[in-house]
């Protein structure tokens, strides 16, 4: 582990990066404002900003939802808007009272449903009298068994004459769309007033943009530091997902810097493609010690 962390060192000070720009963790401090980001961005503050009781992200894996997800609490916290996140909503009803009382930090450990549920509502409505704007936010909504989407709607009745008591947002994969079409959740699906879909990254362009901006927000001053070309492959083999362009391309600034070069070209997106298993059929697959272990071994080396 340790010599792992020499070798990403290592490589970002020949490339004079402060941090690794291509990390997989969702870290707001790297947020592309990409097209689809930027309209879902700028659909959840006006639909939240209108009162509007649920609202809806979808996207395919690795197009930026749970980034999208920070960068909203984030932003909603720095408004002083009160909010409640859980990232995994696979749970039966009462399980997710509890973990909302628990984001309220309500002492409902000792409480029956009926008494928590009185306590979660009592709290939302001594908010309201305080003018204080509540956000219930769930990340892989598409995970929540039926009966648990349900609870949602039944959370979302509370309202008072002037105002509902608490906003939903849901992030999810496409099957979340699939799931509330069933007939049995038409209620809750007829209650989404505003929704968005996250897209990959629409062409080469928008993939160099994606690519330098990443480089630049960690520190990165010099040219281009993926050819033409590099880009052409490194969008042939993932279609412009976001996570899949960070793990190729965090793996060929390694084989660039093993090489010795600043620009990477195809041949280095080749080379970190062979050793991806997502991008590159078994039998195209380097057999063995692949390039990149081997780039890494000889950088060890010379630390």
């Amino acid at each position: 582990m340790m010599e792992a962390l020499q070798l990403a060192d290592a490589c970002s000070r020949y490339y004079g990066l402060a941090r690794t720009p291509f990390g997989l963790t969702p870290d707001t401090g790297f947020y592309v404002d990409l097209p689809s980001q930027q309209q879902a961005f700028s659909m959840l503050q006006f639909a939240l900003a209108s009162g509007e009781g649920f609202i809806k992200v979808s996207g395919e894996v690795g197009t930026g939802k749970t980034l999208l997800c920070r960068r909203l609490l984030n932003s909603l916290e720095q408004q002083g808007v009160r909010t409640a996140y859980i990232p995994n909503p696979a749970v039966d009803t009462e399980a997710l009272w509890h973990l909302i009382a628990a984001e309220f930090e309500l002492d409902a450990s000792t409480l029956d449903q009926t008494r928590l549920r009185a306590a979660v509502e009592q709290f939302l409505l001594t908010q309201a009298q305080r003018q204080q704007a509540v956000v219930l936010i769930i990340d892989e909504a598409q995970s929540m068994p039926d009966n648990t989407l349900e609870a949602l709607r039944l959370i979302s009745n509370l309202e008072t004459e002037q105002q509902k008591l608490i906003q939903i947002v849901l992030f999810g994969q496409p099957e979340l769309d699939e799931k509330l079409a069933q007939p049995h959740l038409r209620q809750l699906y007829q209650r989404i007033t505003s929704s968005a879909r996250l897209k990959p990254l629409t062409d080469h362009n928008s993939l160099a943009l994606y690519l330098q901006q990443r480089m630049c927000l960690a520190g990165y001053t010099g040219l281009p530091a993926f050819s033409h070309k590099a880009i052409r492959r490194l969008w042939q083999a993932t279609r412009g997902v976001p996570r899949l362009v960070n793990i190729i391309a965090n793996k060929a600034l390694l084989v660039g810097y093993g090489a010795g070069v600043r620009q990477l070209e195809a041949q280095h997106i080749e080379l970190a493609i062979a050793d991806t298993e997502f991008a590159c059929p078994p039998d195209k697959r380097l057999p063995g010690w692949p390039y990149l272990l081997i780039v890494i071994v000889i950088a060890l080396v010379c630390l």
